[in-house]
């Protein structure tokens, strides 16, 4: 039975994960009944082209659409600086993310079935590296991310409903989030990835002809235009808002059967197609915006559907629909498996001396645990975004400020520089962004600086009321 303990129990005590299996457990391992339970955690699942497309459909979403009117007062230059700035600094991070997801995967190995990932979530890698305090603010900071997203996701979806089939704003919302809340239910990891690389392609093929007829259409005569350095802090919310992919780390790390090298690629190539697209949204909505001689509080995007051709606002509208739904399925798929993941913990760590009685629980447990996390994600977004339906820019600003930066930005840093700490006695050449201590801590104060000039900018913005 000590041997069954070792393996259902989940450890909580920081460095305890990264410490070597000993010559005891590495006998109990071999043991048939186990080994037949125990999967290989590097074994191949998904595709590099299938997690790129949840990457860049997670990417390009609901924060490209606020971003020009943000962007406006700083002009194209500095903004277009600053979207590669926090490219870089969101590329480093996601790096970072997925090599300390993957070696505690590979440390602890995982029990999955066909069809289902088992992750380790954000807030169980802050808890393994920093401990109880660590896991604390991770899911503290999770669970407000994933609603303050879901809100600014079923918003603008109502928004946009409203705008194509004149239908209430709060009912389209509520019926667009459930079709994609019963995709991922019902249809599983498998559907899911079909249909999201499918609406992938889809939104980006719209987004290349926008941008082209933005271009004939427009008037593009180069990217000289005003100029406001100082305008630069307010972009950087939502324009980390509209480059985050991070909370699907988990995810395709598990979706990829932890091969680094796979996850690498995917996150580069998943990365650099939002980061054009940005920039080239952003260039074409603000030209048109200075050529059209428009009061800066005038919506660059409404300036693009009123181009000289019928068909531009219905693309616009079906770009941003597509772009609101390859994201929502995104938060949808990482925050469900949050939730999933604390609740078959739950299962797990519940009092029981029999293994396959444990075992047969968790299995009729799995569907039920589904639902119930993805009902967690579902029903409180959908009565906060019905009772206030202009919560797309307050949302987006609080989300894109705070909670990502400091769970994909601060968070990070911090669980890699405990990480280096607690494996010291190892001996490991693998080079590797984790063990490089100088670049941690220059991660660490870029974010610590992201959060307290957003604090700044609102704590302004409430003395001059």
């Amino acid at each position: 039975m000590n041997m069954i303990s070792h393996h259902l129990q989940k450890e909580r005590k920081p460095c305890l994960a990264w410490k070597l299996p000993s010559a005891t457990s590495k006998a109990n391992n071999s043991s048939p009944p186990l080994a037949e339970l125990r999967k290989d955690p590097t074994k191949k699942k998904g595709t590099i082209s299938g997690a790129v497309a949840l990457i860049i459909g997670t990417s390009i979403g609901s924060g490209i659409l606020a971003l020009p009117q943000k962007a406006a007062p700083a002009g194209i230059v500095p903004s277009s600086v600053s979207i590669i700035v926090c490219w870089g600094f969101l590329l480093v991070e996601a790096l970072l993310l997925v090599e300390i997801n993957v070696g505690l995967r590979r440390k602890k190995g995982n029990m999955e079935e066909e069809d289902e990932l088992e992750i380790i979530s954000i807030s169980t890698m802050a808890e393994e590296t920093l401990g109880e305090w660590g896991g604390n603010l991770a899911t503290a900071a999770y669970v407000f991310l994933g609603y303050t997203s879901m809100v600014a996701y079923i918003s603008k979806s109502g928004e946009i409903l409203f705008h194509l089939i004149n239908f209430p704003a709060s009912i389209s919302g509520f019926f667009f989030t459930s079709l994609f809340t019963i995709l991922i239910s019902i249809g599983g990891t498998r559907a899911t990835d079909q249909v999201n690389q499918w609406l992938t392609a889809s939104m980006l093929c719209i987004l290349a002809i926008i941008e082209v007829v933005g271009v004939v259409l427009g008037g593009w005569s180069g990217m000289e235009g005003s100029e406001d350095w100082g305008k630069v802090p307010a972009t950087i919310p939502v324009i980390i808002f509209s480059l985050v992919y991070h909370d699907l780390a988990p995810v395709i790390c598990a979706y990829l059967g932890s091969d680094l090298r796979r996850i690498r690629t995917s996150v580069l190539l998943g990365s650099l197609v939002p980061l054009v697209a940005l920039l080239l949204w952003d260039a074409i909505t603000l030209r048109l915006s200075l050529s059209s001689h428009a009061d800066q509080s005038v919506d660059p995007v409404e300036l693009l559907k009123s181009l000289n051709w019928s068909g531009v606002p219905f693309m616009v509208e079906a770009f941003s629909l597509l772009a609101v739904g390859t994201s929502m399925i995104g938060t949808l798929l990482g925050f469900s498996q949050f939730f999933k993941e604390q609740l078959d913990n739950l299962s797990w760590n519940s009092p029981s001396t029999q293994i396959l009685e444990l075992l047969q629980r968790k299995r009729r447990g799995r569907n039920r645990n589904s639902f119930t996390a993805m009902a967690m994600v579902a029903a409180p977004t959908l009565v906060v975004s019905t009772t206030v339906p202009d919560a797309f820019s307050a949302a987006t600003d609080i989300a894109g400020g705070y909670f990502m930066t400091m769970l994909y930005g601060v968070l990070p840093p911090a669980m890699a520089w405990a990480m280096l700490h607690c494996r010291k006695s190892e001996n490991n050449n693998q080079k590797e962004l984790s063990r490089t201590k100088p670049a941690l801590l220059v991660l660490g104060l870029f974010a610590c600086g992201i959060v307290m000039e957003q604090l700044f900018q609102d704590l302004s913005l409430l003395h001059s009321w």
